[in-house]
């Protein structure tokens, strides 16, 4: 049974805040206290009401260094990032709030992916707009935050409107991945529904990054202070590679997650950072695509891969052996509900889950339902089930980032 511990998630609030639970050791989680960030997060809005609402869905927007001493967050409305310590009863301290550099033009700024280089103490924050859209912040021995002046773009010369997902770094901090949703913002019909299609020299043509053009994925390498260096661009396997994750034990190896390709893919990085993919490993589209699969975790022995179906409701999970990948439970547990007003790219009525974390043993998956207004927490099963063990009330449609110890 796994020990007791924290878990931490922002609220993503007008006025941000991050929640400080408390886990037993069945799972079970109580709420400590709220902690402002001292930053703006994007409010509650459905992220298909309108473009901006789009660019705040925060992929990996919480994190803690690996020694558990400092936890950032995000702040996606002003383009900011919060700097908290970490006592040992779990408790946080806001330390600092820094601009990462690129302005805020509209209703909101576009902050979204956080990744930290512990060997360098750089925060890398990833933007879904350009240029600039990856801006890096030196962290000091205190966690107070300064920001560098550098900015880099993440997308090819000839696709300035692709709007990047979430940022990795590599176990051995030498190379920084960035995937992509899509190619272009959408744009909506009539009734609010999402146009993923557009006309190109008289064609119909996805809006899908890494269609046709076969570059979807970047890689950046890291240079001895943190710089990045020219990226280079890969073919991801599929369309819309939206989360890339290394396996715990095998350094050159991650796996994508792809929004409207509705599956997983065993992918390798290799020293000249060329980038080679398996074959894509479709979940059930039976409801309708895209499935918009986003957030995914792995547990610690690197047997099973669990992805949110967002645009569906639930949980899907993949077993890997060797380098083969199969569907392990489909769904992984039960549909939770929204509350009717949530609506997917492929026109589904559901919950909008986002991010999720694991516990370091394996043990437990918690999963955030936005548009269910609940944080769910699951006992993990060998065969790839969830089965649920205690669930918490959260702030309506808007938390998002999943950390914890």
């Amino acid at each position: 049974m796994a020990s007791s511990g924290h878990l931490y998630m922002q609220t993503n609030e007008a006025k941000n805040q991050v929640i400080h639970y408390r886990r037993d050791e069945n799972g079970t989680l109580h709420e400590e206290r709220r902690y402002p960030t001292g930053g703006s997060g994007s409010g509650a809005f459905n992220y298909l009401s309108d473009p901006q609402g789009l660019l705040v869905e925060g992929a990996h927007s919480t994190l803690l260094t690996p020694d558990n001493q400092f936890l950032f967050a995000v702040n996606a409305a002003d383009n900011s990032v919060s700097s908290f310590g970490v006592d040992t009863a779990g408790e946080l301290s806001l330390v600092d709030a820094k601009r990462t550099g690129n302005p805020v033009t509209g209703r909101s700024g576009t902050a979204k992916s956080l990744a930290y280089s512990a060997s360098r103490r750089i925060l890398y924050v990833l933007h879904s707009l350009g240029p600039s859209h990856i801006r890096l912040l030196s962290i000091d021995s205190n966690g107070s935050l300064d920001a560098r002046p550098d900015g880099y773009s993440a997308t090819p010369a000839d696709k300035p409107g692709r709007v990047p997902t979430m940022l990795t770094i590599s176990p051995d901090d030498q190379v920084v991945l960035v995937g992509s949703a899509v190619d272009e913002l959408p744009a909506r019909n009539p009734d609010g529904s999402a146009i993923v299609w557009v006309q190109r020299n008289g064609n119909p043509h996805s809006i899908a990054a890494n269609a046709p053009d076969p570059d979807g994925l970047g890689v950046f390498p890291i240079g001895a202070h943190g710089e990045l260096g020219s990226p280079t661009f890969h073919d991801a396997g599929a369309t819309s590679p939206w989360c890339q994750v290394f396996l715990h034990h095998r350094p050159d190896q991650f796996i994508i997650g792809y929004a409207t390709s509705d599956g997983l893919a065993l992918a390798t990085l290799h020293p000249d950072g060329a980038v080679t993919t398996g074959p894509v490993v479709r979940a059930d589209t039976s409801m309708g695509r895209p499935s918009e699969l986003c957030w995914m975790t792995i547990s610690p022995d690197d047997r099973l891969i669990f992805a949110n179906m967002t645009g569906y409701g639930y949980v899907t999970s993949w077993r890997l052996d060797g380098n083969v990948l199969s569907v392990a439970r489909d769904p992984a547990c039960p549909r939770v509900p929204g509350d009717g007003t949530f609506r997917g790219f492929a026109g589904i009525v559901g919950s909008g889950p986002n991010d999720m974390w694991m516990t370091e043993d394996g043990e437990y998956l918690y999963q955030i339902y936005g548009n269910a207004s609940r944080l769910i927490g699951y006992a993990v099963h060998p065969n790839g089930d969830l089965t649920e063990v205690t669930s918490a009330e959260i702030p309506h449609n808007s938390p998002q980032g999943l950390t914890g110890f």
